[in-house]
């Protein structure tokens, strides 16, 4: 009995002998495949280059299954190799032999990538997500073949065989086309134009009900106020010019407050809406130039920062919710530009009731805003120093007569124009500052302003 398990312990030892090169070929074709794999998987999954086109992206897409049927056999060669180990193992675990197989078993153990089976799963959801792109622009495609993204010729939207072929020559031209979904076919053209836009009919076959809708923002009651410490923090600091405001604030504050209870006695506690006022200072942003700060102290021109600071002490105390913007970026922010160079309408419905602001905001707002300044230009208010005389305000007279300067031809009302002198705003139309001498004027201030946010500026 004892010469049989002599006998057979002498045959494992020589089966193990002779597959151990075998063994080791196999692991190590095993091991280099799955390295070459990752390799090429690597390259072909990393980030999109800038040359790459759909077509290019497209054929990635096909092969991705095939890819991941590779790796799921390379896997299950591991596998299988592994156990054949075991089991050789098993068979002869006192001799050097076994030992060897042991240590490479540990080996492949190290070598198996951590977490295979997640990587795996994130590039087939990348690979995805890409085939849904790819098969939307395809949809895309074929809509515009089969004839449902034909021009349509409407009379009531007489502009919109034109601005598609202006959206087919100069789409490119600013990136917020692309941030709305355009990608140079007819049907994103006429999406854009009749869903972002209003120059194209809507389209019939467009599901309508994506389209969001904005609620209305809900009325509050505006109430006086005494204090200007909000307001104070609010103006901000860095900028000489802002000091000069803040001083002037502070020295007129009893009298603000003394006047906003007579007002408020005078209305005997009338319910009052609450506005949302964006207060954008243009000459003080650093794209105009931002002169005044630095001649401040120096006899500069100081009539603009007293009228500012007074407007702004007036609608605090009145109970308004202020935004103040003395920088391009806060006015992008708070308007909701889209991303780009302005060619584009807001993102979303104007988020304010009126918009203070003087020469160089309105250049700043007309270069951001795209067309929402022309839908939006009666919540505008402009701080116009000394005033402006019709014929400069009229777009036509101003550029038939050469009139035309950064001053005029905006065609707003006379009533959006506020100047630093005193007359009767209700009478005249024109909303006036309060006297630079007379604190007595802070009363009509108050009164001229209340009834100009009240009343609308067009009818």
């Amino acid at each position: 009995m004892s010469a049989v398990n002599t006998d057979y312990s002498t045959m494992v030892r020589r089966c193990l002998l002779t597959f151990k090169p075998f063994r080791i070929f196999v692991a190590g074709i095993g091991f280099f495949s799955l390295c070459f794999l990752m390799t090429s998987l690597g390259g072909q999954f990393s980030a999109k280059r800038p040359g790459d086109t759909p077509f290019t992206m497209r054929a990635e897409v096909l092969g991705g299954p095939e890819s991941r049927g590779v790796l799921r056999k390379i896997s299950d060669m591991l596998e299988v190799i592994m156990k054949r180990m075991d089991t050789l193992s098993k068979l002869g675990n006192t001799t050097t032999d076994s030992h060897r197989l042991d240590e490479l078993s540990s080996a492949l153990d190290r070598i198996q990538p951590i977490g295979l089976v997640e990587r795996i799963q994130a590039i087939a959801q990348n690979m995805s997500d890409m085939a849904v792109k790819v098969e939307q622009i395809l949809q895309r495609s074929l809509d515009g073949a089969t004839g449902q993204c034909e021009v349509p010729k409407d009379p009531h939207y007489p502009d919109c065989p034109s601005k598609v072929d202006w959206m087919r020559a100069r789409w490119t031209s600013d990136p917020c086309y692309a941030f709305y979904g355009v990608d140079g076919s007819d049907c994103s053209f006429l999406i854009y134009l009749s869903e972002v836009e209003w120059f194209c009919p809507p389209l019939t076959w467009r599901n309508q009900t994506t389209t969001p809708t904005h609620k209305p923002f809900p009325k509050k009651q505006a109430a006086f106020r005494s204090d200007i410490g909000a307001l104070l923090e609010q103006v901000g600091t860095g900028k000489e010019s802002l000091s000069f405001m803040k001083r002037r604030m502070r020295r007129l504050a009893a009298q603000w407050a003394s006047a906003a209870r007579r007002l408020d006695d005078s209305l005997r506690s009338q319910w009052r809406e609450q506005k949302r006022i964006l207060v954008h200072v243009g000459f003080l942003t650093e794209e105009s130039g931002d002169v005044f700060s630095p001649k401040v102290l120096k006899g500069g021109p100081l009539g603009e920062m007293v009228q500012w600071a007074d407007i702004l002490t007036a609608l605090h105390i009145l109970g308004h919710n202020l935004k103040i913007s003395v920088s391009l970026k806060e006015l992008q922010g708070f308007l909701g530009v889209p991303p780009g160079r302005g060619s584009c309408p807001l993102t979303g419905p104007l988020p304010f009731d009126l918009i203070y602001t003087d020469y160089h905001g309105l250049q700043q707002m007309r270069q951001h805003m795209g067309l929402s300044l022309r839908k939006y230009k009666c919540h505008i208010r402009v701080i116009d120093t000394f005033g402006t005389e019709p014929a400069y305000n009229h777009e036509d007279y101003a550029t038939l007569h050469g009139y035309r300067t950064n001053w005029g031809y905006w065609n707003l009302n006379c009533r959006q124009y506020m100047t630093m002198f005193r007359h009767q705003a209700a009478r005249y139309g024109t909303h006036l500052s309060p006297s630079l001498r007379a604190p007595a004027g802070l009363q009509t201030h108050l009164d001229s302003i209340t009834f100009l946010i009240t009343c609308p500026i067009y009818s």
